[in-house]
């Protein structure tokens, strides 16, 4: 509950926040300058998946609403049952619900998830994102590191069968 108090809330927020000023101070496909030919801020509408994939598709939105809503019950069912254990797996839950959240609350409320932060490195072009997309694609790596580490001993929670 802790997580969810002090990083799940606060970066949804954040995320929905952003993207509301996005929103209300930009057209679509308005682009501004922040750092040139490094950053730019823009209104993109994506209905697809990250990085712009199946965009504009027939019933997109609606499947990968359908998606995030089915991951989110699963994250839930699985954090029930102590499927993430330890510190490390709390932290990615905790980015993962709040990138899931950000995107699907902008798929039900616009249609379409509002993507913003524009970054280029050189000629290289890195497709839109937003505060969600972070979050999602920080847990992944989380995830990806607490799979391969040993949990320390302190935190590991007893089996079910233990308690009996």
């Amino acid at each position: 509950m802790r997580l969810f108090l002090f990083l799940t809330l606060p970066l949804f927020v954040l995320d929905q926040v952003t993207k509301i000023a996005i929103v209300r101070n930009f057209v679509e496909g308005e682009s501004r300058m922040v750092i040139p030919e490094f950053f730019n801020l823009v209104r993109v509408h994506n209905t697809g998946i990250a990085f712009g994939k199946f965009n504009d598709g027939a019933g997109t939105n609606i499947i990968f609403t359908i998606v995030a809503i089915v991951a989110l019950i699963a994250i839930v069912i699985f954090w029930v049952r102590g499927c993430f254990p330890g510190k490390l797996n709390g932290v990615a839950v905790a980015l993962l619900v709040s990138g899931v959240l950000g995107n699907l609350t902008d798929r039900i409320w616009h249609g379409y998830v509002v993507d913003f932060l524009d970054f280029y490195l050189g000629c290289n072009h890195w497709p839109s994102f937003n505060v969600a997309d972070s979050c999602i694609c920080i847990a992944a790596g989380l995830l990806f590191i607490a799979a391969f580490r040993a949990e320390p001993e302190d935190d590991k929670r007893p089996a079910a069968s233990d308690d009996q």
